[in-house]
Order: C-alpha cells, then sequence, then structure tokens
C-alpha cells in the first residue's frame, strides 16, 4: 500500500481521536516540536494519545512511518483549525519582527498564524518568509546571487 495513504490514514485517525479526548492543541503543539527537534520519542514524556499511537504503529510493523503521519496531523490540524504555519529565517533573532510579520499576516489572511522562527547567519541581512508554499526571500545573499547572476548573464552577451 502507498506510504501516503498509509500516513494519511493514521493522521486522519490521530486527528480524530484528539478532537474528541480534546487535547488536540497539546498534541499538535508536541508533535510540531518533535518534528522541529528532532527528537528521540523516548526520551520525551508522550502525550496518552500519541503514546497509543506509538503503540499501534508498533504492534502494525509501521512505525517507520511515524514522520510522515506526524508531518500529515500537522497539516490536517491547520486545516481544520484554519491555522496557518509559517516560517521565518534570520540572521539573528528579532522578535520584533517576528511579531510585525505574525500581526501582517494574520491581517492579509485572517487566520490565526503560528511562526517558527529560525537563525542562519548565512543570509547576511534580511530574512526568508515561508507560508504555505510561498517563499518571500528578502535576504542580503539571495541580493547578491541576483546580482551575481546579472554580471554572469551580461558578460555572456560581450563575448
Amino acid at each position: 500500500m502507498n506510504a501516503g495513504v498509509i500516513s494519511s490514514r493514521y493522521a486522519k485517525a490521530l486527528l480524530k481521536y484528539t478532537q474528541e479526548t480534546g487535547n488536540g492543541e497539546r498534541v499538535f503543539t508536541q508533535v510540531r516540536d518533535l518534528l522541529r527537534r528532532h527528537a528521540d520519542m523516548a526520551s520525551v514524556e508522550l502525550e496518552p494519545e500519541l503514546r497509543n499511537l506509538v503503540a499501534l504503529l508498533i504492534r502494525k510493523g509501521r512505525l517507520e512511518e511515524v514522520k510522515f503521519i506526524f508531518r500529515d496531523y500537522v497539516r490536517m490540524y491547520c486545516d481544520s483549525t484554519g491555522t496557518v504555519l509559517a516560517h521565518l529565517t534570520s540572521v539573528v533573532p528579532s522578535p520584533d519582527l517576528e511579531r510585525k510579520v505574525t500581526a501582517l499576516l494574520e491581517e492579509k489572511t485572517g487566520r490565526r498564524i503560528i511562526l517558527e522562527a529560525d537563525t542562519d547567519p548565512g543570509l547576511i541581512g534580511g530574512f526568508t518568509l515561508l507560508v504555505g508554499d510561498y517563499m518571500l526571500d528578502a535576504s542580503v545573499r539571495h541580493q547578491i546571487d541576483a546580482i551575481r547572476r546579472q554580471f554572469i548573464i551580461q558578460n555572456n552577451r560581450i563575448v
């Protein structure tokens, strides 16, 4: 059976289970943290719903699918609650930028925004913002690369 279908079915069942127990937000937060930090599940005290899921996956021999199931669960949870995940990467931590970006996105989308922030000194300056399939690259590194490409194109025309 297709791995995408399998992970989707387990994620859908987990979503329904967490909605019934009323722990959707806590499970969602823990799943996101596990995915983001690449944490070892054995070292974390899992929510009861996740413990039950992991036990079921072990019994069914599908534990290797857990990462895909968690990704599908996050997507389904966001769809069901009207939440949008966004990822902001800047050179240094900037709580002010995070607040402004979150407020702007909430105003433009009319939905709740969960902003994950990272740092990457390789950007040199500016930031990148990923919202769904849309990426805004306002980094200095991107601008330098664009100038470099222009110079290459201009020099090729001369020859």
